[in-house]
């Protein structure tokens, strides 16, 4: 159990710290509105963060029960997700393009900017795409539905770690220079755990198969 968490938080915690909706969008708020809305946008993410985790562990284990073959699905779908999300970001590293950042002026409340961080990781394609794949490698790993729940607060914690401290770094002025400097290891990092992970998902797939 511990191995499977440790396994998978170290990629998601690097996804979390690769540019991406819930980056860009902390990242909007801390240069246009300053440090404490961008906090509590930090605050809505971990929150909305708990929410796929309980409904991955209650949804998507009762699927895997009713439906056991749909857990070598996907695997498979899971696996490749992964790869694609790996091969976009090192092909980003080839190509030089680093991430753009786009502010917004309008005055917000501490309710709107908590708002904007929840709406962010509940409506991100690729959040719901990377829970199904985390949720397929923990029940893939054996475990049982309390223990995937039980890694929902994991996951929370190192998502209002990570983007708490971009909401630091986007408030002060040296933000933009020192992504600029660090981009590319950061999206090496994501590229090459979520390769592995998507690999492994692959290989499990295939193992299914043949048994």
């Amino acid at each position: 159990m511990l191995h499977a968490f440790l396994a998978v938080w170290i990629g998601v915690a690097l996804a979390q710290a690769s540019p991406g909706p819930n980056m860009m969008a902390v990242a909007s708020v801390a240069l246009g509105q300053g440090r404490r809305p961008a906090l509590l946008a930090v605050l809505g993410i971990g929150c909305g963060t708990l929410v796929w985790a309980a409904a991955v562990s209650f949804g998507l284990g009762s699927l895997f029960a009713a439906f056991p073959h749909l857990l070598t699905v996907l695997k498979f779908a899971g696996g490749l997700y992964l790869l694609l999300v790996a091969w976009r970001a090192l092909r980003a590293i080839a190509a030089g393009n680093a991430l753009t950042v786009s502010t917004s002026k309008a005055p917000l409340t501490d309710a709107q900017a908590w708002r904007r961080g929840f709406v962010v990781v509940m409506t991100n394609p690729k959040a719901a795409l990377m829970w199904s794949a985390v949720a397929t490698f923990l029940f893939g790993a054996g475990l049982e539905k309390w223990q995937v729940l039980a890694f929902g607060p994991l996951v929370a914690f190192s998502a209002m770690t990570i983007y708490g401290a971009y909401g630091l770094l986007f408030s002060t002025a040296i933000a933009l220079r020192t992504y600029d400097r660090f981009w590319r290891i950061i999206e090496a990092a994501f590229g090459l755990a979520f390769g592995a992970l998507g690999a492994t998902l692959l290989l499990w797939g295939l193992r299914d198969l043949r048994a």
